[in-house]
């Protein structure tokens, strides 16, 4: 493969973003012919072949099959060539660690699962994560691309740092790229979870919801925010954060060292101490006679409880809904959604959690900003967050830093650093 003696740039002219913005319609689908390329850039039939046999000396795209004919001869179709690198995806949660690896079209290749608690710190918790990407790619000696890491909690995104997560403890700064930088001499991407789950969101929908909320209820309460398709994260990475807005009259002790916050009242954790408490006061039902047994009471167990008709599990569920909803609302009236996907383990309570939701965001949200909007609950995908992953390493390497990198066919991290 050719690469910086074909075509080799600092800024960047008329031929390079011409070739980038092929190979990126052919990438993503837009364009599969050398005809379709013309119509859609208005340019000349020699420019086209000109740029795309460039784009297939570098080894990005190839000729494929035959495409339909419109009278005369069958036009040959072009492919992007996703085969040539991975991406690796780390999605750490609380309790969790999902890892995967794709190709660069985003089809999930490999991936695997391990229960895992974030608070273990940053240590171990990535050199497990590493020693399971290892693992999926043991038989493959494909080149890693980039590598997308989730966090839960917040994130930097321009250091890539978690910021005071109160559920991480020792990851506060702590620099989670460098361990994945090493391994693979790969760009590392690292975001808060919940903004991958709006992004795997965005690739199930594609068009359809360009406007979007992802509101993860689970052991913490976080939100992604969409706004014409791409995540909106604020000055330093917080936005979205409404699990530590103050709730009115709380006074309970959030994990985050505040008092009242949302995730203290409503949260997944708080839910557990909320139903100990009130089994410790004489509660009864299901959810109570598990605890009997001495099976430890978690979120999901108090969202299946709920589902089942549990009463002391459905009043908490409705209770944290309550509370959730009237944050949802301020977001609502602020940014205007027409979707709200809500996901996570208390929300997986399903129409119990959702239609108090619905019913509070109705109440409390203007007329005009609730005129078009659909409040439903995620499809629950596991592979969600590797799907979202993948989302953002394609975003970043074909949108924000391709040229860049595109004359030397790969990026290296060498590349991207040294042009900042």
């Amino acid at each position: 493969m050719a690469t910086g003696s074909v075509l080799r740039f600092g800024a960047q002219t008329d031929e390079v973003t011409s070739l980038l913005r092929i190979v990126n319609m052919v990438r993503a689908g837009e364009a599969a012919t050398r005809p379709e390329i013309g119509r859609l850039t208005g340019l000349g039939r020699g420019v086209v072949a000109q740029r795309v046999d460039q784009a297939i000396e570098m080894g990005y795209l190839e000729d494929a099959a035959f495409g339909p004919s419109s009278g005369g001869r069958a036009p040959r179709t072009l492919r992007f060539r996703s085969e040539r690198g991975r991406i690796v995806i780390c999605a750490l949660g609380a309790l969790h660690i999902h890892v995967g690896v794709s190709d660069l079209d985003g089809e999930i290749l490999a991936q695997s699962h391990r229960d895992w608690s974030i608070a273990r710190g940053p240590a171990d918790t990535l050199t497990t994560a590493l020693e399971m990407v290892d693992e999926l790619l043991s038989e493959d000696d494909t080149p890693v691309w980039a590598v997308a890491v989730g966090l839960p909690g917040p994130v930097d995104f321009t250091t890539g740092r978690p910021v005071a997560p109160p559920i991480m403890p020792g990851w506060n700064g702590f620099d989670v790229r460098r361990r994945f930088e090493q391994r693979f001499d790969a760009p590392v991407w690292v975001d808060n979870d919940v903004n991958i789950l709006a992004l795997g969101e965005r690739a199930r929908r594609r068009s359809a919801a360009p406007d979007l909320i992802y509101c993860k209820i689970g052991t913490g309460i976080g939100a992604g925010l969409l706004s014409h398709g791409r995540i909106h994260r604020g000055a330093n990475g917080a936005a979205g954060d409404i699990g530590h807005v103050r709730v009115a009259d709380s006074e309970h002790l959030c994990r985050c060292g505040k008092v009242g916050c949302l995730e203290a009242v409503a949260g997944g954790w708080a839910l557990v101490r909320d139903a100990e408490a009130a089994i410790a006061g004489g509660a009864t039902g299901p959810l109570a006679a598990q605890a009997g047994r001495g099976q430890a009471i978690d979120p999901e167990a108090i969202s299946v409880a709920a589902a089942d008709g549990d009463a002391l599990s459905i009043s908490l569920i409705q209770g944290s809904a309550r509370v959730v909803g009237e944050s949802i609302a301020a977001l609502v009236n602020m940014f205007n959604p027409s979707v709200i996907v809500i996901g996570g383990a208390v929300a997986s309570a399903g129409e119990v959690f959702l239609a108090e939701v619905r019913q509070r965001v109705y109440e409390l949200s203007l007329p005009l900003a609730t005129r078009d909007l659909s409040i439903v609950n995620s499809v629950n995908d596991p592979s969600a967050p590797l799907h979202g992953g993948v989302e953002l390493v394609q975003e970043q390497l074909f949108e924000a830093t391709f040229p860049r990198w595109f004359a030397d066919g790969r990026p290296t991290l060498a590349q991207l650093t040294a042009v900042g």
